[in-house]
């Protein structure tokens, strides 16, 4: 597949949230939270506009990620700036045929020239070990509540990003979700049916 990925550009936003809502409608959760914490973070000093990159494919966005600004906090309360990775989207119609993996394969890149230390993500961990994420608890990082479990994972970007750094990651605020706001914010959409999720997560 010839895709070309590149920045999302400000009129692509609407395109790209409902691409998200597409994505992860009934997936984790009965309807989607997903587009709505994107559009959240960028609302929000979170945003870095040049780690929100789409992928194009015959003059039509058919995959999005996006990564935002969060923190490690060490117990001694010193912070160390890291990247928070997701949402991930992908066109249904279009998974499994590699669009997923050029968008973190590039956003990777980007982030490394940026200047980042790490990504750090919520997800299967055999999908993003190919791409050299590993448990956080390699890194003694757990999550804010103190937490290790398998879908936490980090991917050093630098090679030495994460020397000296441990504590508790802490997740941008704005993934936080007010259920009225995102009612208010769905109503913009189509009509879908909620539904169970189709995966269950194990934390």
């Amino acid at each position: 597949m010839n895709l070309h990925l590149r920045k999302t550009e400000h009129t692509e936003y609407f395109t790209t949230v409902n691409l998200t809502r597409e994505t992860f409608w009934n997936l984790y959760n009965p309807g989607c939270r997903d587009h709505f914490i994107l559009h959240n973070f960028r609302k929000s000093n979170d945003f870095i506009e040049e780690l929100d990159v789409v992928a194009i494919f015959q003059d039509k966005i058919v995959g999005h990620m996006i990564s935002t600004l969060a923190k490690v906090i060490s117990d001694e309360q010193k912070e160390h700036e890291v990247l928070h990775v997701g949402p991930v989207s992908v066109d249904p119609k279009l998974q499994h045929q590699g669009i997923g993996t050029e968008l973190i394969q590039y956003s990777i890149k980007e982030a490394r020239k940026l200047g980042y230390s790490a990504m750090i993500l919520f997800g299967n961990p055999d999908y993003y070990k190919r791409f050299g994420f590993k448990n956080a608890q390699e890194y003694q990082i757990t999550t804010q509540e103190g937490l290790n479990f398998e879908a936490f994972q980090i991917l050093d970007l630098q090679g030495n990003g994460l020397t000296n750094v441990k504590g508790k990651f802490y997740i941008p605020k704005s993934i936080e979700v007010n259920e009225d706001e995102l009612n208010q914010f769905e109503e913009q959409f189509p009509y879908k049916e909620k539904g169970e999720a189709k995966i269950k997560i194990n934390l």
